[in-house]
């Protein structure tokens, strides 16, 4: 207990010192946490990817539609157990800065992705109209609508004015799902375009395999590229998580350099307190050798400058984490809409602070402990700084 006591009066002798490197940590924290909550939130979709789909996408760019009649022969290689299609519509809604994916489908889609959960009723419903369309929960915030409202589209890849009638709003299945989707009839996009656009009628954007099982991806992505190699539409076939990542390659240099400087900044906070330690203990370098000519051993001085190092460091690192979760809502509120599914602070970016706090509070510490350990009494005494 003495020795907690001297720990806590050694932290005190300079309020403004400790204060300033304390607030100095809280900040560095706060910036790691907000830089790592946007990397975990960049790759929500990668993780949210199920192990059981495919999707089989034109080989030279997603950019680039397959034909219809694909589908038919993707559902007669072994292995796999439904098939659906989907089409990238864009276009907006009310508001251009508010982002949400629209999307035109088969009707089989929540079949194959089945953490979309829509109640009985309002698959029903949606089902016996062409121009129907099920929407997240996300988007019936945003923008207060509700099962009946119509939904008018502006189209830019598919030009004109688009009417849908919302009639059903899906209740996600995990936290990782995307609340923020919304999915209609690909037949309703297709009738349109054979009598407006008929060179881009009967064309979707890519397949999404489920298969029965996982361990045969790598097979069951190798037989239907092999179904339609040397075709004027030849495909690439990957898992989901691939495939998502194939999203997330375009801005791998922003996110490589975003995690890269949330490590940076660990080694700022270690430089921080390592001068605040150092500064410490040479200004107590006579008071060492006073406790060591009592008998202190080296343990006991040990744990003088560890304790204390320790103690701003993760006392800074706790004020950091009581502001980061307050910041990060703060920032989400000025990200658009739908940009990412999720924005929180996740477990590990908690664990990586806190394990980062305890590291910190000993690589500091090492350099003042191995020069007090190594500072003879009589040096000691005569030591003036």
């Amino acid at each position: 207990m003495r020795i907690l006591k001297l720990i806590f009066k050694n932290t005190l002798r300079h309020k403004l010192r400790s204060s300033l490197t304390i607030m100095g940590i809280a900040i560095a924290v706060i910036a790691f946490g907000l830089l790592r909550t946007v990397v975990t939130a960049w790759y929500g979709g990668v993780e949210a990817a199920a192990a059981d789909r495919l999707i089989a996408r034109q080989s030279v760019s997603f950019i680039f539609p397959l034909p219809l009649s694909y589908n038919n022969k993707i559902a007669s290689v072994p292995g796999v157990t439904e098939v659906a299609f989907q089409n990238w519509f864009g276009g907006t809604f009310k508001d251009k800065s508010q982002f949400f994916a629209r999307i035109a489908c088969s009707d089989n889609i929540f079949d194959v992705y089945p953490e979309y959960v829509l109640s009985k009723d309002q698959l029903a419903t949606y089902m016996k109209e062409r121009n129907s369309c099920v929407i997240g929960p996300a988007i019936a915030k945003n923008y207060n609508l509700k099962i009946g409202n119509v939904m008018t589209i502006d189209g830019d890849i598919y030009p004109g004015r688009w009417d849908f009638v919302i009639r059903g709003i899906y209740t996600p299945k995990f936290q990782s799902t995307d609340d923020n989707g919304m999915y209609f009839h690909w037949d309703y996009l297709n009738e349109r375009m054979v009598k407006e656009m008929p060179g881009r009628a009967n064309e979707v954007g890519w397949y999404a395999i489920k298969i029965k099982d996982p361990n045969q991806s790598a097979r069951i992505s190798n037989e239907v590229d092999a179904l339609f190699k040397n075709s004027p539409d030849e495909t690439k076939t990957e898992t989901e998580r691939a495939f998502n990542q194939g999203f997330i390659a375009s801005s791998s240099a922003i996110i490589t350099s975003m995690n890269v400087m949330s490590f940076m900044i660990i080694g700022i906070i270690m430089l921080v307190l390592g001068n605040t330690m150092i500064m410490a203990s040479r200004e107590r370098t006579r008071e060492y050798a006073v406790l060591k000519t009592l008998g202190f051993s080296g343990k006991h001085i040990v744990g003088l400058i560890l304790g204390e190092s320790m103690f701003i460091s993760c006392l800074g690192s706790l004020v950091g984490l009581m502001f980061t979760y307050p910041m990060v809502a703060s920032f989400e509120k000025f990200i658009p809409k739908g940009m990412f599914p999720q924005f929180h602070v996740e477990p590990i970016t908690l664990i990586l602070a806190i394990s980062a706090a305890l590291f910190i509070g000993i690589a500091a510490s090492a350099f003042p402990i191995q020069r007090v350990l190594n500072t003879k009494i009589v040096e000691g005494f005569r030591f003036v700084g």
